[in-house]
């Protein structure tokens, strides 16, 4: 298939930057600080000054700050920890390697986020925190995390792996709760050459802590008082990412601009089923995904509306196919089929369109009318059938 608009283009944001890059890159090989080296403290600290916190501890990957996050806090054995089931498989796996309980609920069909009404029934004299994940590039109320967490006593740890400087509130994704993990995954707003993850956190116990866990447990070479792991973010990983830190605004703002327009030329096509998911943070909203939904009353499936766009080189993705609940590796949780069904029937609905920053106007409009011609078409074949 020849791609005319892909799914995400790195190197439109790469490309300007590429001798930055090098002599950094090249830098880093000269010193040879290749573990936990300046870079990364560096980052560590520009990172966490951006979300409004004191400390930013990096890590291996994303799900290692959520699993090594939630040990660094406190939860683990015996704690219940309430997460969303419309979220990626990480966030499930951090709690699970954390050694807590997950307890899953459903999310609000307008915003795909967690439902908070959902999670105030799930609450039990076991729940220790509550796991907020900032969808697609939105954060949930920060307010109405703060209410949740002062009526049950429990504490705010956030997913805000695809919400790197967002706001809502007045509130930077990562300054709500006792911590934030966040993932640097290559395609994510602000993504490394590689995998990468960040806990930042406001607690100087929980920061020392996460440090000796990601460290073999280590406060000192061979001295080792946790029962840590390997899981340092690379100082080449880190100078790329300080480097890149820069433009994230600018890249949040050109992704906003798009996720604008998208809204615009798909507004004909509501009263056609073809709705975005509701954006309730204003230009907070970071826009990691670009997300619609096909609803019942469009009269055409997603896979037909994701085949026309595939034949017309126009790639695209669904976030997330299958919930948590039915992931079939994780069936010994005891959830079943109807549990949660917001989360099911977005897996069925959703289609997440081509978004990333220099995805230009005519892109847009072409993925648009490609869409509303999949529509007319269906239109037609019912008008024909029906004759």
């Amino acid at each position: 298939m020849n791609v005319k608009i892909p799914f995400v283009d790195l190197n439109l944001q790469h490309q300007p930057l590429e001798t930055k890059l090098q002599i950094a890159m090249q830098d880093v090989l000269t010193k040879g600080d290749f573990i936990l080296g300046q870079a990364v403290s560096d980052f560590e600290l520009a990172f966490a000054r951006m979300c409004g916190t004191e400390y930013g501890i990096g890590v291996a990957s994303g799900t290692d700050a959520i699993t090594l996050g939630l040990q660094a806090s406190n939860i683990g054995a015996g704690d219940e920890v309430i997460l969303p089931a419309n979220t990626f498989i990480a966030t499930l796996i951090g709690v699970l390697r954390s050694g807590a309980k997950p307890i899953l609920v459903d999310c609000d069909p307008d915003t795909a986020l967690i439902d908070l009404k959902a999670a105030q029934s799930a609450v039990t004299p076991q729940t220790k925190a509550i796991i907020p994940v900032h969808l697609y590039g939105q954060m949930v109320s920060p307010s109405k995390l703060w209410d949740f967490a002062r009526t049950h006593k429990v504490l705010i740890f956030e997913d805000a792996a695809q919400a790197h400087a967002a706001e809502k509130e007045g509130c930077r994704a990562g300054g709500v709760g006792i911590a934030a993990a966040f993932s640097f995954y290559p395609s994510k707003n602000l993504g490394a050459f590689g995998d990468g993850g960040m806990l930042v956190t406001k607690d100087p116990d929980i920061a020392a802590k996460m440090r000796r866990l990601r460290n073999y447990g280590a406060t000192q070479k061979y001295v080792h008082t946790d029962y840590g792991t390997n899981s340092r973010l690379d100082t080449l990983q880190a100078t790329i990412l300080n480097h890149k830190l820069p433009y994230l605004s600018h890249w949040n703002s050109d992704r906003f601009a798009i996720a604008q327009q998208y809204d615009s030329e798909l507004s004909y096509l509501v009263s056609s089923g073809i709705i975005p998911i509701q954006n309730q943070s204003s230009a907070g909203h970071v826009y990691h995904l670009y997300v619609i939904k096909i609803a019942d009353t469009s009269g055409i499936t997603r896979q037909k509306i994701q085949a026309k766009l595939t034949e017309a080189g126009i790639q695209t993705g669904i976030h997330y196919p299958i919930p948590c609940h039915l992931q079939p590796g994780f069936r010994n949780l005891g959830y079943q089929q109807g549990d949660f069904p917001q989360s099911e029937k977005l897996a069925e609905q959703v289609l997440s369109l081509p978004m990333y920053p220099g995805l230009t106007n005519s892109q847009v409009q072409e993925v648009v009318n490609t869409i509303a011609s999949a529509c007319a078409s269906q239109v037609n074949n019912q008008v024909i059938a029906n004759d």
